[in-house]
């Protein structure tokens, strides 16, 4: 009977997801599943729904609840990572005070300003739950599930004992978009991914054994389908391959897309209309943030029952328990050279073989020259925020900002300086104490 531990458990639609994940699989379902958050009245919300699913199911399952992170890490075989440190004051600061230098964010919780600032005010935390598990539960396979993704399992790969994967959503979903403009059924298209998180690439696609690229491009000269994607199929069109983050995403990840407001118009799409301008996840999160803190539970206890999402975690959880090998695209470190155009210290996102013994990377060897750029750029970025944190150098945290594609594309030096110096002061009481 393994346990398996949530870290941030109050984030309530996301959790109760993963939990009923678990407990789909009839080999897991006797599991040990302990809830942590520092808010209680989320993890109480959580909690419910949690327990609700067990008793509806008539599973074996325990539900524990707990605000003690140590007593929700005793003994844990896994922890699943999902925390967000700091609340709204740091993540508006992130956005809009790049905003009004003019780095125009989506998204913010990757790279850039938001993604860079956004690791700085987490890698504390992340080393404090790392130097936890050490004590009460060393043996436990760290999956984390907080952005920003290749920052923090860097961090932890390089910093700390603890054996972290990442797991990010982004790949089967690009691969069910992949599937749909093609009109190929979903589980029969096979893939080949392989990049940096949110910075991947399908480099195969197929089914029945042909290319669905030639259909793909078909597919993008359709003005309906186009705009369902421009800022990915923009990407494909000028560099051969699809990557695996949404358009929103992607458009703040390259400098061609951000850098006037009429190209954020013209490269919305209709589909998009409400999620390509600046702050899109910010005002999202705002407005699930005043749900999650409403005190009543608008879920029907009675009706809850355990489904399995296309999220990685209970899949590479059963996979080890049970010896049941599968593939699955994670974030690993690159220390065995799965991608040889990458420094073997990066966390790479690959293909990786997962059962009993564990995980196993694949090799991928070097990218095609025509995006290998993209990810050894965001690499260099997520290097120097790393080592800025864990050296506490102020300097290299400016540098991080000043190699950021998009603020690089919209910003003079000086003034990425001055950007990176107000970032600093707002957000310094959540950050390492930076020299």
């Amino acid at each position: 009977m393994a346990k398996i531990t949530f870290i941030g458990a109050g984030s309530m639609v996301f959790s109760v997801k993963l939990v009923g994940d678990i407990l789909s699989f009839p080999a897991l379902d006797d599991s040990t599943v302990a809830l942590m958050d520092i808010d209680e009245s989320r993890l109480e919300k959580t909690t419910r729904v949690a327990e609700a699913m067990v008793d509806n199911e008539g599973l074996d399952a325990t539900i524990q609840s707990t605000t003690d992170r140590r007593e929700a890490l005793d003994g844990a075989d896994y922890v699943l990572n999902m925390i967000n440190v700091g609340g709204t004051e740091p993540f508006e600061n992130e956005i809009r005070i790049p905003e009004r230098y003019g780095v125009e964010q989506a998204i913010g919780d990757t790279i850039g300003p938001g993604g860079i600032f956004r690791g700085l005010r987490t890698i504390p935390t992340m080393l404090d739950i790392a130097s936890d598990i050490a004590e009460v539960c060393s043996d436990a396979l760290l999956l984390n599930y907080t952005n920003p993704m290749s920052i923090l399992c860097q961090t932890m790969f390089e910093a700390t004992d603890v054996e972290t994967v990442g797991l990010c959503h982004s790949v089967p979903h690009t691969a069910a978009a992949i599937a749909d403009y093609v009109g190929v059924p979903e589980e029969e298209l096979d893939y080949w991914v392989a990049g940096i998180n949110h910075v991947a690439w399908f480099l195969e696609a197929s089914h029945d054994g042909e290319s669905v690229y030639p259909a793909l491009h078909d597919a993008m000269d359709d003005p309906e389908t186009y705009e369902r994607d421009t800022v990915r199929f923009e990407m494909m069109r000028h560099f051969g391959y699809f990557p695996t983050e949404s358009s929103h995403h992607m458009s703040e990840y390259v400098p061609y897309f951000r850098t006037d407001e009429a190209t954020i118009e013209e490269m919305t799409g209709t589909d998009y209309a409400e999620r390509m301008p600046t702050a899109t996840y910010l005002e999202g999160w705002r407005e699930r943030s005043d749900s999650r803190d409403d005190p009543e539970l608008d879920v029907d206890l009675g009706e809850v029952t355990v489904d399995r999402s296309e999220e990685y975690a209970s899949r590479l959880i059963h996979s080890v328990e049970t010896d049941t090998r599968r593939r699955l695209n994670l974030n690993v470190s690159n220390e065995t050279d799965a991608i040889t155009s990458l420094p073997s210290d990066a966390c790479v996102e690959v293909p990786v073989l997962v059962d009993g013994a564990g995980l196993h990377p694949c090799s991928v060897g070097e990218l095609p020259s025509s995006i290998g750029t993209f990810p050894q750029q965001h690499a260099a970025v997520n290097r120097l925020v790393v080592e800025g944190a864990l050296e506490n150098d102020r300097a290299k945290v400016h540098r991080a900002v000043k190699q950021d594609p998009l603020t690089a594309a919209a910003l003079e030096l000086d003034e990425i300086h001055e950007m990176t110096e107000e970032l600093l002061d707002a957000n310094a009481a959540y950050l390492p104490d930076l020299n």
